[in-house]
């Protein structure tokens, strides 16, 4: 297979767009801290998942399963909103078909005097919890994904509290009230002309670390809410946290490449790149959780790559957007919410 040639590469932006055949948009919702993101990939891309978290909310995942017949997708959906949200994917729909985007379903059926094929976009989508941030009747939907088309581009990836990552919170496990800012991050790597990008909204039960020092830079705050509390440290003392409802948070991440790869193939990078979610949250995948990644292969690259290494790049590349998530995050401290600073504050 022919490597295709690009005239004019676009420059680096560090962050998923830097994936030949993506682009990505954001809805946030200013009424409350809450929105959506869109990873759009019109064309079609190969697709995988890997759900590790215990309550996740999900559409469409199943049929990313080597097993079943559709082969690609043309986007994925990231909401906040707890399962409301899902309904942004429609927005998305919507926005594909009217663009006569999407796979092609049965014969070509007349309209008037032209023929016109049904085709039916492919949009999974997953979902994370931040309805305890402001009033929880505010949630994204249809017309949140459809916006969110509208702003999509192949421009850096906005990052911070935007999109999916407009109302996440990090270190829940004890409470909202000594939680901190999660939000959203992205960052990219090219190797041997094979790149591969991340994109991760963080909303985490557990501490974010930086995997470079192993310190906790952002998470659960001691009682008084002027420092780090350390989550991993305190439950080894026994301090054992009230119950929590399942759900109550979730990290949601996509990792892409412009390599060929099977159905199979993509599966196994979703699931390595689950090691970038371990290096830099903890606790992490647990029962009040959904965490979720996603793999896309837009083949743009036109050749195939080594698998092994792909994942362990994607792992690298996803701890590194997790950081960046909460280092972009900005201070939330409005009026009837609850007051969560950021990693800079502390």
């Amino acid at each position: 297979m022919q490597v295709m040639q690009v005239s004019t590469p676009a420059p680096r932006t560090d962050s998923l767009t830097d994936v030949l055949g993506l682009r990505v948009g954001h809805h946030t919702d200013t009424r409350r801290p809450t929105g959506c993101t869109v990873i759009l990939t019109p064309e079609g891309a190969v697709a995988g998942v890997d759900v590790r978290g215990a309550a996740p909310g999900t559409r469409e995942t199943e049929l990313l399963s080597p097993l079943n017949a559709v082969e690609k997708v043309h986007a994925v959906m990231l909401a906040g909103g707890s399962a409301f949200g899902l309904d942004a994917a429609g927005g998305v729909m919507r926005w594909l078909d009217e663009r006569g985007f999407g796979v092609q379903v049965g014969p070509a059926v007349c309209h008037g005097a032209d023929r016109q094929a049904i085709r039916v976009p492919i949009v999974p989508a997953a979902i994370l919890f931040d309805l305890w941030i402001g009033d929880p009747k505010i949630r994204p939907d249809a017309a949140s994904g459809y916006a969110a088309c509208e702003d999509a581009s192949d421009a850096p990836v906005v990052q911070g509290n935007v999109g999916a990552g407009t109302g996440c919170a990090v270190g829940t496990l004890f409470g909202i009230a000594r939680a901190m800012r999660g939000g959203l991050g992205s960052a990219s790597v090219t190797v041997g002309g094979i790149t591969v990008g991340a994109l991760v909204a963080v909303n985490a039960i557990g501490d974010v670390v930086d995997p470079s020092t192993g310190k906790v830079i952002a998470g659960a705050r001691t009682p008084d809410g002027r420092a780090l509390f350390g989550t991993m440290q305190a439950l080894s003392r026994g301090e054992v946290p009230a119950p929590l409802q399942a759900g109550a948070a979730t990290t949601l991440g996509i990792v892409a490449t412009d390599a060929v790869l099977t159905k199979a193939q993509a599966n196994k990078m979703a699931q390595m790149a689950h090691d970038g979610f371990a290096r830099a949250i903890n606790p992490v995948h647990t029962m009040t959780d959904g965490d979720t990644i996603f793999a896309l292969a837009t083949g743009a690259a036109g050749r195939s790559a080594n698998v092994t290494l792909l994942g362990a790049l994607g792992a690298e590349v996803m701890a590194t957007a997790i950081v960046r998530a909460v280092r972009a995050a900005t201070r939330l401290d409005a009026p009837g919410l609850p007051a969560l600073p950021t990693a800079d504050d502390l």
